[in-house]
């Protein structure tokens, strides 16, 4: 079975980079799975998590909260605002942005509060939590 290349690079350092057979990713416009010699595309990512298919072994699930994708021929690049594996993550530490993010929109109504900025926190934080099974 065929492979290609999956990176996945955030500011700090480069995140995954092996041969994989697919890719599942939410795109803002929807779910796509990326195959080798997909046509090129890039695309913006939602908040979500990425699954990873090789062949012999059990799908590996990632934590990308956000960026882009850009589709190659024999490459795959996920430029991504941050990304974690799921022994990366640090679960009470999502627990707890969760749990903030949570009482800011509840508080919005009262407060002079950037709405969007603490969904999105809320978004990250639960993706964290799901990919790392620990809700």
């Amino acid at each position: 079975m065929s492979t290609f290349l999956l990176e996945i690079v955030t500011p700090e350092r480069k995140v995954y980079a092996e041969e994989v057979n697919m890719i599942i990713v939410k795109g803002v416009e929807g779910e796509l799975g990326i195959l080798p010699n997909h046509i090129p595309l890039v695309t913006p990512l939602k908040i979500a998590p990425i699954t990873v298919k090789k062949q012999g072994s059990k799908d590996e699930i990632l934590a990308v909260n956000g960026g882009f994708m850009e589709v190659r021929k024999d490459k795959v690049v996920i430029l991504a605002e941050s990304a974690e594996l799921p022994g990366q993550i640090d679960v009470d530490r999502a627990k707890a942005a969760k749990e903030r993010a949570e009482k800011r929109l509840k508080d919005a109504k009262q407060e002079n509060l950037d709405f969007k900025r603490a969904e999105l926190a809320l978004q990250r934080a639960v993706n964290r939590l799901d990919v790392s099974g620990k809700k």
